[in-house]
């Protein structure tokens, strides 16, 4: 038997096959048709009719050579999901002899908007239902993708999606603009640290993304998988993740197999995925891709969702985005890696190698705490869903509460300038701080708390909080938003110290004093999980949001979202919009789960448990000739077990019904929620308790339901 190993392609040979961005533009394009795209993008000038009909014809003769029947503007509505309407490439052609002809024609019209029937999308409010028009526009900076199937393949144009008067139907478009925002003010902020030829900043972000797989044919046997995305019953198996051997095990084979597949895909679609491994729970994994633009990683992230999903079908497997599908497990998050960037390359969040370089890092990183300390609450109604709820705060991701972890070896800096042990920027006292070894701090001296929720890693901030299933242009927009209103503050500051003549550097620190002084309640070192930390939370001020009702109130507040108008990422209306979407989003969302739970008790555990109570009785009617009183006295235990879990069941499902009834019938959306997160949430888990506890006492034969057991084991054996 040989030991060869078959000769694979290096992915440098094919990644980004599928993909035309503008290396390839710049290779196919006529020079001065590339030329107006470039201003475009970099002074936001209007493609004309004349450019846009030779980037479509070149697209479309790329998009044909590679099998493309058709092409649809690809966009991401505030469903949370992605969207697409597809048209094919054909056209008739009439000739002078009245014979019809096929041709593939693609415009420049088609390429840059879209008119897709909208009403169905959710508005918020923002337009009525007979005002249906909603436009896609192709956002020219993220790359046009290929999607192959198995009869002709897609032409995906990344797009943003806009209402009649305007108004941003979507989650790329604040996106952009935060992007927009950030560059702007952080640009002018760096000009006066001396950086004079600073002409862009640039955010990136790395969205690491957690998921389940499981046997789909126990998918479809579970009809809460199917309807909510998790199980709303299930007892705990007698194996979970306690022996703490599933976390970066051997991959199973299978697993590996669809991995493999899934990481193909990603190449040629230009995604640059780099990690993967087992994660803590059973059939949990992770996948990690490398640094990029904020919004290319946005849009790779929501086509790594899309392809994870398609590739697990062809491997009989289910892929489960859901923050919590299982009691008692780990849930997943999507830990957003964030980070700022100068038109040089150079990481604003990576200590250099001089002085200045570290007093800019310093400086930038105090910005950053600043924007946090001040809009905590708003970047927490960001990550609020109902999946994030049962995750949150649950010993195994970080609490509700947002607060920001530096490290140690940071924190004594910090400390030290706070305490005016710097007062002169001189290099020594540099030096005396420790500052000079700050490029230590990415490799050396950079802490792990997994517990906190918003974390610096040695050179960027993880945002630990986000939920799996998230749309992560949400969390980084605001966040954005957020961080650009603290450096065009950070900039009047230093402009008002260097007008009184303060030298540059001494200016410079004193901001970042100031900063750090005034955002010292968001920085915490220690264990986030703790009753403790809540109690000093508390003392703090810091907003303390324990579910999403509570959450999203916040966008309420005027001066709290007061921000992300500021900053042009978003309007009055828009925001209000979002909230009114979120909430209901909210609400269908546990309205079905507990709709499920209802159906599930009703057609499947109850009748159960009724057959088991009568197989049960059986035995009892065998046993009463029997003399061993023990036995009888143990039998009767079981009955009596039995009878009162069934009367449990009955009594939990009866004040669910009523809850369930009367928030369907109220038309005030907030009180509907409000009910469901005070009032229906503890009744519906006393409800799921008796039902847990009902499985274990019903035999396997009687439980149709596949378990914990069967969903989760299944892909480690293997």
């Amino acid at each position: 038997m040989s030991n060869d190993i078959s000769p694979i392609l290096p992915v440098s040979e094919y990644f980004g096959e599928l993909t035309f961005g503008l290396r390839q533009m710049r290779e196919k394009l006529p020079k001065d048709a590339f030329s107006n795209l470039m201003k475009t993008l970099e002074k936001g000038d209007k493609l004309t009719k004349e450019t846009a009909e030779v980037i479509s014809q070149v697209i479309k003769d790329w998009a044909v050579t590679k099998g493309a029947t058709h092409f649809c503007h690809w966009f991401q509505p505030m469903t949370g999901l992605t969207a697409e309407k597809h048209d094919a490439f054909i056209t008739i052609q009439h000739s002078h002899h009245s014979e019809l002809r096929v041709i593939e024609r693609f415009s420049g019209s088609q390429l840059i908007q879209g008119e897709p029937d909208a009403s169905s999308f959710p508005s918020g409010g923002m337009r009525s239902t007979f005002e249906a028009r909603g436009y896609t526009a192709w956002d020219p900076t993220s790359p046009i993708f290929i999607i192959t199937g198995e009869k002709g393949h897609t032409l995906c144009i990344p797009s943003v999606f806009f209402g009649y008067h305007g108004h941003a139907l979507d989650n790329k478009t604040p996106l952009l603009r935060s992007m927009t925002s950030v560059s702007k003010e952080a640009t002018e902020f760096l000009k006066l640290l001396g950086d004079l030829d600073c002409k862009s900043v640039q955010t990136t972000l790395g969205a690491e993304q957690e998921y389940f797989l499981i046997e789909r044919s126990y998918a479809f046997a579970r009809p809460d998988i199917i309807m909510t995305g998790r199980t709303v019953l299930g007892a705990p198996a007698p194996r979970g993740q306690q022996l703490e051997d599933h976390y970066f095990g051997s991959i199973p084979a299978r697993v590996k197999s669809f991995m493999e597949d899934v990481e193909i895909e990603l190449f040629k679609l230009g995604v640059p995925v780099k990690t993967r491994h087992n994660e803590v729970a059973p059939s949990q994994y992770e996948i990690a891709p490398i640094f990029e633009s904020a919004n290319i990683a946005a849009d790779h992230n929501a086509l790594t969702m899309e392809t994870f999903k398609r590739i697990a079908t062809r491997h009989g497997l289910l892929c489960l985005f859901h923050e919590k599908p299982f009691k008692g497990l780990n849930g997943s998050g999507k830990h957003c890696n964030w980070s700022l960037s100068n038109d040089k390359g150079e990481n604003l969040l990576e200590p250099g190698t001089t002085p200045h370089q570290n007093l800019r890092f310093l400086a930038v990183c105090a910005i950053v705490l600043k924007a946090v300390h001040d809009h905590a609450g708003v970047l927490r109604a960001t990550i609020a869903s109902p999946g994030n709820d049962h995750r949150l705060g649950g010993n195994e991701a970080p609490p509700a509460i947002i607060s920001a972890f530096m490290g140690s070896f940071l924190e004594k800096i910090f400390d030290s300038i706070e305490q005016g042990h710097a007062a002169q920027a001189t290099e020594a006292s540099i030096i005396d701080l420790g500052v000079n070894h700050l490029p230590k701090i990415s490799k050396d001296y950079t802490d792990r708390n997994r517990t906190s929720p918003f974390a610096f890693t040695g050179n960027k901030f993880e945002f630990r909080a986000v939920g799996a299933s998230a749309n992560v242009s949400v969390p980084v927009f605001v966040l954005n938003a957020a961080v650009a209103e603290s450096f065009k503050a950070a900039a009047q500051y230093l402009k008002d110290l260097l007008a009184q003549k303060t030298p540059r550097d001494e200016a410079v620190m004193q901001l970042t004093r100031t900063l750090l002084k005034e955002s010292r309640s968001i920085r915490f070192e220690g264990n986030n999980y703790s009753t403790e930390w809540r109690e000093e939370a508390q003392r703090r001020g810091l907003p303390i949001l324990d579910n999403s009702y509570s959450a999203l109130k916040v966008l309420k507040n005027p001066q709290a979202v007061e921000f992300l108008i500021n900053s042009k990422v978003l309007s009055h209306e828009e925001i209000q919009a979002r909230y009114h979407i979120l909430v209901e989003r909210h609400i269908k969302t546990l309205m079905i789960e507990v709709g499920t739970l209802m159906e599930l008790t009703r057609s499947h555990v109850l009748p159960a448990l009724e057959s088991q109570m009568i197989e049960t009785a059986q035995v009892g009617t065998i046993l009463a000739s029997a003399t061993a009183n023990p036995v009888k006295s143990a039998h009767t235990h079981r009955m009596n077990e039995m009878s009162n879990v069934y009367g449990q069941i009955i009594t939990s499902l009866s004040d669910v019904e009523k809850i369930h009834a009367e928030i369907d019938g109220l038309d005030d959306f907030e009180k509907q929620m409000q009910i469901l997160v005070e009032k229906a949430t503890p009744l519906v888990d006393k409800l799921r308790d008796s039902c847990d506890r009902a499985e274990i006492l019903i035999g396997a034969h009687l439980w149709k339901l596949p378990k914990y057991r069967e969903m989760l084991f299944t892909n480690t054996l293997s």
